[in-house]
């Protein structure tokens, strides 16, 4: 496994709300996100460990979309952590989602992508609001 941690860093203020700062360690693998899609969904995106249910969440990281066109999909990526690295794995999302420039899943194929260091990652389409960059930090 690698000696390191991996971070999400928001680069637009939505992003940066969803995470509730400018960044998170990812402490837990698979880290999974998608779009709140509950009928009670807080009026501003709550990370996962402020969130109250009885029931299993389906992602770590909920995204809230509002209005007719949405980018992010209730189930749309996760971020592994495997020997040789970290993978973006799309769930089968309807926009996929864009590292680097490049496409990984949408129309609901999947896919998955090696993430490296100061990768950017666009949620959905390139005009998603929620747009993060993924850092490897070596461990004290």
């Amino acid at each position: 496994m690698p000696e390191n941690s991996a971070f999400l860093k928001g680069l637009t203020p939505e992003a940066k709300s969803a995470l509730g700062g400018d960044m998170v360690e990812i402490k837990r693998f698979p880290f999974r996100v998608g779009r709140e899609s509950r009928m009670f969904a807080p009026p501003s995106p709550v990370p996962d460990s402020r969130r109250r249910s009885d029931s299993t969440p389906n992602n770590d990281l909920y995204l809230i979309e509002l209005g007719p066109l949405l980018n992010v999909s209730r189930v749309h990526f996760l971020i592994d952590r495997q020997v040789s690295g970290y993978l973006l794995v799309d769930r089968g999302s309807a926009c996929g989602t864009l590292v680097e420039g490049e496409h990984v899943g949408e129309r609901k194929k999947g896919g998955s992508r090696p993430l490296h260091h100061s990768d950017v990652i666009i949620v959905g389409t390139s005009e998603s609001r929620y747009v993060f960059k993924f850092l490897i930090l070596d461990k004290p």
